[in-house]
């Protein structure tokens, strides 16, 4: 196994960015040893911080501007040539493994392992008489169960991406390191769930209600809480009871993950939290401070610093500061935006689909996702797009959609790239885990466990149904029918999700746990549009092909780690 695998940070070398989490309100550290780090509160803070800022977010800085969507069929980048597309043109290999989340949640875990090993029963003796020593020392204590956390974390995005990978629960020297063999998925999902338990009991509830142990020099937003680890403890139960994971389809991991969801979602629900009434703000400048908006979120990561690199990549072309790496929604997710009228989807009958006005009275998230011909988009700018063959913002002019659409969802309309604007940056916040995920989890694990969406029994009262129809009613779409057999409801439930979570980052890995990339990622569907003399459109549809081998479903192991390490297996077919 390749020495980054767990490149040790060690006595020498403690390295602390402030790149997210500017909540956190910690100084940065630079490189000191361990005496020096562990003499004051704020530097083993710093050390922390780089901890939080191991963990992933998709705005497009891993690909060049693309973003994961773009290798399913959720988006296609206007830039050809883009790095993702090794994801479906042939180019993956394990000597083009898409290694970074392997080095990255590695780097992650190994700080973990060095945090718990080093920097536990400090006392900090030159802040002995500082006034809010005591608080402090709590906040410190708290800092293990946050780490622990996180370690946790890492190992989940592992485990979904490799599947069985090599649990290193403690530092040790690299000649063991590159001596370790893969552990089982089960037993990296045992330890997840393990290790959530542990921090649910341990870690702080609630910040903001601290009483004498808060702390007046810096607000704790943004820090994981017992919520976070339900979440990711119900997540993960979910990933392993599906079939990547649970080829038996043993039914106890469906229940487990019901069970578990269900309790969060009763304890965010205790706390006061629900589904915020507007389905855009999720992602608006002030979704992390607004409480009307922030009662759904139950971790996300600001990244910090006011900036506009989502813009940058994802602005229409044929605009100053238009973007020609565009991540542009397919036909194929259009097409999963039912009709608002009769919650049908647009090829059922009855629905009240209008081919020659194929927008009309659609899923209101359609709009708030997803910028068409003829809208104003970006707001500043108050012009209208043209997706057209030969309009201003389609095809061919350089990076013009070449689906006919381009997307909104996380980027912020008001930001004007102009070179005369003023207002060029705001607030962005991915959000990890909410509340409108889990309704929806919880209603695909109670569905494969009581094998019907309209059953209960006298642990879950609630159905899938019923958890489904909140998601859906604060969108304004309505229930699902009852009527339907299984197999519709599997197909609608799939829909939902992919509607609901567009771009935040689960298509990719959802597609992949159900074992159904075969059915979805092996085509897209582009929407060409043509002007014709009398005002209307033509709407024609062209099917894009893409590669699909099912070794996909898991990554290769990056090659230069199997060189280092001979009992590292390949995953098959790689």
């Amino acid at each position: 196994m390749k020495n980054r695998i767990y490149n040790i940070i060690g006595i020498a070398s403690v390295i602390c960015s402030l790149s997210s989490c500017a909540d956190m309100d910690y100084r940065e550290t630079e490189a000191y040893d361990k005496e020096y780090v562990s003499e004051e509160f704020s530097r083993i803070g710093g050390f922390l911080t780089d901890i939080y800022n191991t963990a992933d977010y998709d705005f497009g800085q891993t690909y060049g501007g693309a973003i994961l969507g773009s290798a399913t069929d959720e988006s296609q980048t206007a830039e050809m040539g883009s790095s993702i597309e090794d994801f479906y043109n042939g180019s993956w290999s394990s000597t083009n493994a898409k290694s970074t989340m392997w080095s990255s949640m590695y780097s992650g875990i190994n700080a973990c392992n060095h945090f718990l090993s080093e920097f536990q029963g400090l006392t900090f003796s030159s802040n002995t008489y500082n006034a809010d020593y005591e608080q402090q020392m709590f906040r410190y204590k708290n800092y293990q169960w946050e780490v622990r956390f996180w370690r946790a974390y890492f190992y989940f995005n592992l485990v979904k991406q490799y599947g069985g990978v090599p649990l290193i629960k403690n530092e040790m020297p690299y000649t063991e390191i590159n001596n370790l063999s893969r552990n089982t998925s089960d037993e990296v999902f045992e330890y997840i769930i393990s290790e959530c338990d542990t921090v649910m009991a341990n870690i702080v509830k609630d910040y903001s209600d601290l009483g004498n142990m808060a702390l007046s020099d810096a607000t704790q937003d943004g820090r994981v809480n017992d919520l976070a680890a339900m979440a990711l403890k119900a997540r993960a139960a979910l990933y392993w009871a599906s079939p990547l994971f649970n080829t038996s389809n043993d039914k106890e991991r469906w229940h487990k993950a019901a069970q578990y969801t269900a309790e969060l979602i009763k304890e965010c629900e205790g706390r006061g939290m629900e589904l915020t009434e507007t389905y855009e703000n999720l992602w608006a400048t002030t979704n992390w401070s607004d409480a009307t908006i922030k009662k759904e979120l139950i971790f996300c990561r600001r990244i910090y610093g006011a900036n506009s690199t989502f813009e940058t990549y994802n602005y229409p072309a044929g605009i100053e500061g238009g973007s020609t790496k565009a991540n542009c929604p397919t036909q194929n997710l259009v097409d999963a935006y039912e009709m608002q009228a009769t919650g049908l989807g647009i090829n059922e009958s009855g629905s009240g689909y209008d081919a020659s006005d194929p927008y009309k009275g659609r899923d209101p998230r359609f709009e708030a996702t997803i910028a068409k011909n003829g809208d104003t988009w970006p707001t500043a700018y108050k012009t209208t797009l043209e997706t057209f063959q030969g309009g201003t913002n389609g095809e061919p002019i350089d990076g013009g959609t070449p689906t006919g659409y381009y997307l909104k969802k996380y980027c912020h309309g008001a930001i004007d790239l102009r070179s005369s604007s003023k207002y060029k940056t705001d607030n962005h916040t991915w959000i990890t885990f909410r509340l409108g995920e889990f309704y929806l989890n919880y209603a695909e694990a109670l569905y494969n466990y009581l094998g019907s969406y309209t059953a209960t029994n006298l642990e879950f009262a609630v159905s899938a149904n019923v958890a489904i129809s909140i998601v859906r009613n604060r969108a304004g779409m309505p229930d699902f029918p009852e009527s339907l057999t299984n197999s519709q409801f599997w197909e609608k439930y799939k829909n939902e999700r992919m509607v609901e979570l567009a771009f935040e980052g689960h298509r990719f890995w959802d597609v992949r746990r159900w074992k159904e990339a075969d059915k979805y990622f092996k085509n897209i569907v582009q929407m060409k549009i043509t002007k014709n003399d009398d005002g209307t459109y033509t709407y024609t549809r062209k099917t894009v092909t893409r590669q699909w081998d099912d070794k996909m479903y898991l990554f290769p192991i990056p090659i230069d780690e199997i060189l280092k390490d001979p009992n590292l297996e390949q995953n098959p077919g790689w």
